[in-house]
């Protein structure tokens, strides 16, 4: 009876395990001196998405670079990760957040290598702000359009040659991957990015729940 018991215990511990790993899942790596919009205008975009029946299947899973619970912003908020790079964790989209100083992460091989393995397989990649000088050091942005902060463009095209950065525009979509000038824009391009994995017509329910339009009329 009690092997009985046993086996239907994991048996029930092996579907639920199979359904969480069959939940399509957005990842957003986080680490000391992120900028805080980076990660919270998509961690809300998606948030309000997955209260819709249309995204409630997503999960929204926070990322650390280096094996910590818990993370400081540059502006000082405390955010949770939920998991590491370490555990190689499998997400279906991966967003990319900058920093002030983007050398440690640069020379970070770990990450490199994370995020160049993720991107072979991940259905979307993103990055806002300096995030695509990790996706471009990757070698992801070979050969596609992207962009990066405002005014940081000129560092991006001198440092990777083979990416066809793009001045003055907000967000670029090139296949699967999605740049952009981060900040208040990290909200446009979390939106665009919710238009390409759900519809536009979905990203709209989501664009006037958060009150987007309030003070932005920028398209996605």
């Amino acid at each position: 009876m009690k092997t009985f018991i046993s086996l239907i215990i994991t048996v029930g511990l092996m579907l639920s395990q199979a359904a969480m790993a069959a939940n399509p899942t957005i990842g957003i790596l986080v680490f000391d001196g992120v900028l805080t919009s980076d990660v919270t205008a998509p961690l809300e975009v998606f948030g309000v998405a997955s209260r819709k029946t249309w995204f409630s299947d997503y999960r929204v899973i926070t990322i650390s670079v280096n094996d910590q619970s818990h993370i400081t912003t540059e502006e000082g908020l405390g955010l949770k990760a939920d998991t590491w790079i370490g555990a190689h964790p499998d997400v279906d989209v991966l967003l990319v957040p900058s920093s002030y100083t983007m050398e440690p992460l640069l020379e970070n091989t770990d990450l490199i290598r994370f995020i160049k393995t993720t991107g072979a397989k991940a259905q979307w990649m993103a990055s806002n702000c300096s995030g695509a000088f990790l996706l471009a050091k990757a070698g992801l942005l070979d050969g596609k359009k992207a962009t990066t902060w405002a005014g940081g463009e000129p560092d991006l095209k001198s440092q990777f040659s083979k990416v066809d950065v793009q001045f003055d525009t907000n967000v670029v979509v090139d296949g699967n991957i999605i740049t952009s000038n981060g900040s208040l824009v990290s909200y446009q391009a979390a939106l665009v990015l919710l238009s390409k994995i759900a519809s536009p017509s979905k990203a709209q329910e989501v664009s006037e729940a958060i009150q987007y339009q309030r003070f932005s009329q920028a398209a996605f």
